[in-house]
């Protein structure tokens, strides 16, 4: 199919009723999700609930390679398979929802811009404690990641992800930072979340975003993960601003919907599942 066509049945796609039947992709929520794809796919869930659109997840030993993008979390909507925050957002626009609409452009570029600081700090210290701090990977990491598979297929995937984590990291200039720098960075990053929030009661006053949805997804898997050492936890629980933002996104969204779609993503790596 060419291009054009491609681009005119998904346009089609997206012109038609969000379905009953929606279903969001995620690796195995007991034994296999890592902190950063919990909190992609986490984010995607909040994001999908300020919009009051119903979507099942399902959880699949495969989901990263199921994905278009090699990253999940993805949704699969009629015969559409969209990943990621960023083109779901738009997808769902395309069909009518969205959360920023009433925002001006330099707000739009505003909230533009912060996404981008959570991508590039919060999601890559993340990838960094889960892949390049070794005692995590070795503890948790690699075991969690490779849980599906039988030997020695687990240690090839789970050794492929770490080179191609660590390739990463190399590339963009974190590979020689130590693990407090990365907790630095993201105490700067927290920094700079609370200082926008203030006492608003999301990022843009009265009503959530998609921001809001990123950073929630974000803070709240961080908040409620137990990895080798509290101190990523601790970074954030220094702004009360944002544990106060984290628990009424939890309030609003999750906890008078279906609770068991947050706590049980969160139970088996939980410090409590729950803020209060």
């Amino acid at each position: 199919m060419s291009l054009a066509a491609e681009a005119f049945v998904s346009q089609i796609a997206a012109a038609e009723p969000w379905p009953e039947n929606a279903a969001l992709y995620q690796p195995l929520k007991d034994d296999q999700i890592l902190l950063s794809d919990h909190a992609s796919s986490l984010a995607v869930q909040a994001y999908l609930r300020m919009c009051n659109l119903p979507v099942q997840v399902a959880c699949r030993a495969n989901a990263e390679y199921m994905s278009p993008s090699g990253k999940v979390p993805f949704i699969h909507i009629g015969n559409q398979v969209v990943s990621e925050l960023g083109p779901i957002v738009q997808f769902i626009k395309a069909k009518g929802h969205s959360l920023s609409d009433g925002l001006g452009e330099v707000q739009k570029a505003e909230m533009k811009a912060y996404m981008e600081l959570v991508n590039n700090m919060l999601l890559t210290a993340e990838l960094y404690i889960q892949w390049c701090d070794e005692n995590t990977a070795k503890e948790i990491t690699r075991p969690r990641f490779s849980s599906p598979y039988t030997w020695p297929l687990n240690h090839v995937l789970a050794y492929q992800k770490q080179w191609e984590v660590r390739r990463k990291m190399k590339a963009i200039g974190w590979a020689g930072k130590t693990l407090d720098q990365v907790y630095e960075d993201v105490s700067q990053c927290c920094q700079a979340l609370s200082q926008r929030l203030g006492t608003q009661p999301y990022f843009f006053n009265k009503q959530p975003t998609e921001l809001d949805a990123l950073v929630f997804g974000h803070l709240f898997t961080i908040l409620t993960t137990q990895l080798t050492s509290d101190e990523l936890g601790e970074k954030v629980k220094n702004y009360s601003n944002l544990l106060s933002f984290c628990r009424r996104i939890e309030q609003n969204y999750f906890e008078d919907h279906d609770k068991d779609s947050i706590t049980s993503s969160t139970s088996h790596l939980s410090k409590g599942s729950s803020l209060m």
